[in-house]
């Protein structure tokens, strides 16, 4: 699977756990939505992947990709330290200027 260039940076970074690497791929602007609290720009972006990191040391393994609704949908397998790991979960990107916009995790 052929992943657009900051998406398939974004999953790189998961397995290094380069924090600033992920963080960079989002635009100055950019926003996450994740379970229910809203990230916005990279440094708060970067923040919110640290903790989640710490709190769940998870890993995320794309498995297939399609377009819906004006945005780049990847479906990964997670797993980490968690109850139910692993699960599937859908990661929405929408993509401007060759930099992750938005990104919802659902």
């Amino acid at each position: 699977m052929r992943l657009p260039p900051p998406l398939d940076t974004y999953f790189e970074a998961q397995t290094t756990a380069d924090a600033d690497r992920m963080a960079a791929t989002f635009a100055p602007g950019g926003v996450v939505r994740d379970e229910g609290r809203l990230h916005r720009g990279p440094g708060a972006i970067r923040a919110w992947w640290l903790a989640a990191k710490r709190q769940y040391d998870h890993v995320a393994e794309p498995l297939e990709l399609s377009h819906a609704d004006g945005r780049v949908v990847v479906r990964a397998r997670v797993s980490g330290a968690f109850e139910g790991s692993p699960v599937v979960l859908d990661f929405a990107f929408r993509l401007s200027g060759g930099r992750i916009a938005e990104l919802e995790v659902r």
